[in-house]
C-alpha cells in the first residue's frame, strides 16, 4: 500500500470512529508522536503530553498555575530537618483495564515503590526494560538524593533523602513521578512481555488509553472510575500533523478543536476567524543554541564567546518569532524568580569576535555542525529557518555551519550522547522553580547539550536547592547566572509566548505555565 493509500485509509477511519461516536468528542491536532507511552523513560513535551491523559502523580498543581496541591497522595508530612517526607495515599483509586489485563486491587504503596524502584534500583526487574535510560530521573538527581524509599503500611510511604531539598514535593508532580501499577508490571513479567507496559499502558488517569497508530493518531476514552473529577469528553484524540499549516487547516474546518504551536504567520488570520479562540501566556520556557565544550573548538570560551558576538539574536526574533519571543540573556525566563536583570545582553561585534576567534587559534574560522530539531516547539517556532540565519552569521567570520537534523527521538538522543558541536534545543519548566531549568540543564550531573560541567557553577545550584530560604536560594542563583555568561556555554534566543488556538466551542480549558495540554477539564458545546 503506499503512503498516500494508508494515510487515506487512516483518515477515513478516523472520520467513520468521530462520526459514529455519539458522545462528546474533542480532537487535539498534536505536533508529533510520543517516543512511547511511559513518561519515565521520556524527555521530550511531545512525548509527556501524549502520556499525562493517562497517568497520575503523588503530588500535581493546581489547574492552569504552579501552586502544588494533592493527588494520589491526600497529604504529605516533612520532618524539622527536611529529610524524610511522610506520604499519606489516597483510597479506593482505581486502575484502568485494557483487553489483556484486568486489576484485582486498588492503588497502594506497592505502585508507589515500584514506580520509583524501577528508576533508582539496577536490581529491580524492570530497570533495564525498554531499554531503562530514565534521563529525566537521573537529571533531576533523584539517584544522589534518594537515601531511602520505604512502605510503612498500605497507604503511607516515606521517602528520606541524603540532602535538604526544597522544590522535592513540586518535583513528586512532573511527569517522570508518574505512577504505573505493580501488579500489571508482574503480569507482563510472568508473561514474559514486560515492555508492553510501555506501549499499552495503565495508569490510574482521566483517560484511558485505547490506540495509537503512529504518525496518525492516539485515542483515549474517559475513565468512569475516575478518582478525581470525571472528564466532561467522552472520547479524546489526537491527530498527529507535524506541519503547522495542517494543523491550522484543520482548526479552521472544524477537524479538530484544539491545535498545537501556530506558526507566528498564522496568527492574524487565526485571531480574525469569528470561530477560533486564541489563547496567549508568556511561556516558561527558553529556545537555546548549545555549544559542546567538550568539542574542538567549543572547550574554548573565547570561541563561545566569539559566536554570541557574531549571532544575530534580533534578526532571529523578527524574522522567526515574529513579536511572540522575547530576547533571552539567561537560562531562566523574566518572569520566574531569581532572574538576574543585571546580566549583559548580547551584543553584535564581528570585529570582536574575529579578534577571539584568532587568540584561540582559529584566524580563518573553522567547520562545524549546526543541528536543527525536526519539529517545532513551543520555545523554537522553526528551527530550521534559525539555523539557515545562524549559518549565515557564522560565515561573516569564516565558520563554516553544515545544518543536519535526525528523527525527533533520535535527535534528543544524539544530543544528550554529546554527538554534536552545536544544537537547537530548549526548555519549558515543569514545577515553577529555578532549580528545574538550572539542574536539567547545566549541572556537571545531566547531560546537557552543552555538556558543560562547571564546579563553581555546581557548587551554588547545589546550595541553592538545598535552602528554604527564598531570599538566600534567590541570592545565588543569581551568583550562578552570572558565571553562566561568563563561561557562555550556551547562545541564548528567546522566551516565547505560547499561543494555544481552539474552537469556540470548547470551554473550560486553561493554558499551563509549564506547556502542558490537560483535556479532562475542558467540554465541547
Amino acid at each position: 500500500m503506499t503512503n498516500k493509500a494508508i494515510a487515506a485509509a487512516c483518515a477515513v477511519a478516523l472520520t467513520a470512529f468521530l462520526g459514529s461516536a455519539q458522545a462528546k468528542t474533542l480532537v487535539y491536532c498534536s505536533e508529533g508522536s510520543p517516543e512511547n507511552f511511559n513518561p519515565m523513560i521520556s524527555y521530550t513535551g511531545t512525548s509527556f503530553d501524549a502520556q499525562r491523559p493517562i497517568y497520575s502523580q503523588l503530588t500535581g498543581f493546581e489547574y492552569g498555575g504552579t501552586a502544588v496541591v494533592a493527588n494520589l497522595a491526600e497529604k504529605w508530612d516533612v520532618s524539622p530537618d527536611g529529610l524524610t517526607f511522610t506520604f499519606h495515599l489516597r483510597k479506593n483509586v482505581k486502575f484502568h483495564s485494557s483487553k489483556t489485563f484486568k486489576p484485582t486491587r486498588n492503588f497502594n504503596a506497592d505502585d508507589v515503590i515500584f514506580s520509583f524502584e524501577r528508576q533508582w534500583k539496577k536490581e529491580n526487574a524492570y530497570f533495564k526494560v525498554s531499554g531503562g535510560g530514565y534521563d529525566y530521573f537521573t537529571d533531576m538527581d533523584m539517584p544522589k538524593l534518594l537515601k531511602s524509599l520505604d512502605k510503612v503500611d498500605d497507604y503511607t510511604v516515606r521517602f528520606v533523602l541524603t540532602e535538604p531539598n526544597a522544590p522535592f514535593v513540586a518535583n513528586l508532580a512532573m511527569d517522570f513521578a508518574s505512577i504505573q501499577s505493580k501488579e500489571y508490571a508482574d503480569a507482563l513479567l510472568k508473561a514474559g512481555k514486560p515492555e508492553l507496559i510501555d506501549q499499552e499502558p495503565i495508569g490510574t488517569g482521566p483517560f484511558e488509553f485505547v490506540q495509537y497508530v503512529k504518525d496518525a493518531n492516539i485515542r483515549y476514552k474517559r475513565f468512569d472510575a475516575y478518582f478525581g473529577a470525571k472528564a466532561k469528553i467522552d472520547t479524546l484524540v489526537y491527530s498527529i500533523n507535524k506541519d503547522p499549516a495542517v494543523r491550522v487547516a484543520k482548526l479552521k474546518a472544524n477537524e479538530c478543536q484544539v491545535a498545537f504551536g501556530p506558526r507566528p504567520a498564522d496568527l492574524p488570520s487565526l485571531k480574525a476567524d469569528k470561530n477560533i479562540n486564541v489563547l496567549a501566556q508568556s511561556g516558561l520556557n527558553i529556545g537555546y543554541i548549545g555549544m559542546n565544550t567538550k568539542k574542538k573548538p567549543f572547550d574554548d570560551v573565547r570561541v563561545r564567546k566569539a559566536m554570541t558576538m557574531v549571532i544575530d539574536q534580533k534578526a532571529i526574533l523578527e524574522a522567526v518569532y515574529q513579536g511572540s519571543g522575547q530576547a533571552a540573556k539567561n537560562l531562566i525566563p523574566p518572569t520566574l524568580w531569581s532572574y538576574n536583570d543585571k546580566v549583559p545582553a548580547y551584543k553584535m561585534d564581528i570585529e570582536g569576535a574575529k579578534k577571539l576567534l584568532a587568540e584561540a587559534g582559529y584566524p580563518n574560522g573553522f567547520e562545524t555542525d549546526l543541528w536543527a530539531m525536526p519539529v517545532q516547539r513551543p520555545y523554537n517556532p522553526d528551527a530550521k529557518r534559525i539555523a539557515e540565519l545562524v549559518q549565515a552569521d557564522l560565515s561573516k567570520v569564516g565558520v563554516k555551519a553544515k545544518i543536519v537534523s535526525f528523527e525527533w527521538g533520535d535527535y534528543r538522543k544524539r544530543v544528550q550522547a554529546g554527538e554534536h558541536q552545536m544544537a537547537q534545543l530548549g526548555w519549558t519548566g515543569d514545577n515553577g522553580d529555578p532549580d528545574n531549568f538550572f539542574v536539567p540543564l547545566a549541572a556537571c550531573s545531566s547531560k546537557n547539550t552543552a555538556q558543560w560541567c562547571d564546579k563553581e557553577f555546581d557548587d551554588l545550584v547545589s546550595k541553592a536547592v538545598k535552602t528554604t530560604n527564598v531570599a538566600e536560594r534567590t541570592k545565588l542563583y543569581m551568583q550562578a547566572q552570572d558565571v553562566m555568561n561568563k563561561q557562555s556555554p550556551y547562545f541564548f534566543i528567546a522566551h516565547s509566548v505560547v499561543y494555544l488556538p481552539m474552537r469556540n466551542t470548547v470551554t473550560g480549558f486553561k493554558q499551563s505555565p509549564f506547556g502542558a495540554h490537560r483535556f479532562d477539564v475542558a467540554d465541547v458545546k
